[in-house]
């Protein structure tokens, strides 16, 4: 019996390896490994972007006030934070997080109240139902990414998360 190890097999060519493809045979001199890699980030960004906003769905929300619920519900108990706070952690601008919260307040998962520190700020809170709706939606949204996980080998998850996140500290935040 033959025990030495196999090399796993390549996977099936892709829309990016058409597109390297056709720029080797215009521009042979083209380096094209980086472009392959973040078109295939971006293509996988765009495709799992469309699947956890259709997870969200039936929860009412969208993949904008998800990440609001999401961060005030994992922010711990009190589930309370500014609206600066959420804009900074989400990267929205004051004026975006204006139009998530009103949503979110209409449909009774947050609330608003004054600061009792300072009487020019808010702060926002997540509501029991809001606390509800997102511990289902995070769930659903987890059972989508694992699902597309699924045909790695956790060996093979693993070091995409590694070299995900070294790529991720040396490209930025």
């Amino acid at each position: 019996m033959d025990r030495r190890k196999t090399a796993e097999p390549a996977p099936p060519a892709d829309a990016v390896d058409a597109i390297t493809a056709q720029w080797a045979g215009v521009r042979p001199d083209l380096e094209t490994t980086a472009m392959a890699a973040f078109g295939r980030i971006s293509r996988i960004s765009r495709a799992m972007s469309d699947r956890m906003e259709a997870a969200y769905a039936p929860f009412g929300i969208g993949l904008g006030e998800f990440d609001v619920v999401a961060t005030l519900r994992r922010s711990g108990a009190p589930y309370t934070l500014s609206p600066r706070e959420l804009s900074s952690t989400l990267m929205l601008t004051s004026g975006g997080m204006t139009g998530r919260l009103d949503k979110l307040e209409r449909a009774g998962l947050i609330t608003r109240s004054p600061d009792p520190n300072d009487r020019r700020a808010l702060r926002v809170t997540l509501t029991e139902t809001g606390i509800g709706l997102v511990d289902q939606a995070v769930a659903a949204g987890l059972a989508v990414q694992q699902e597309a996980l699924g045909s790695l080998s956790p060996t093979q998850a693993a070091a995409l998360n590694d070299l995900l996140r070294h790529l991720m500290t040396t490209a930025g935040p």
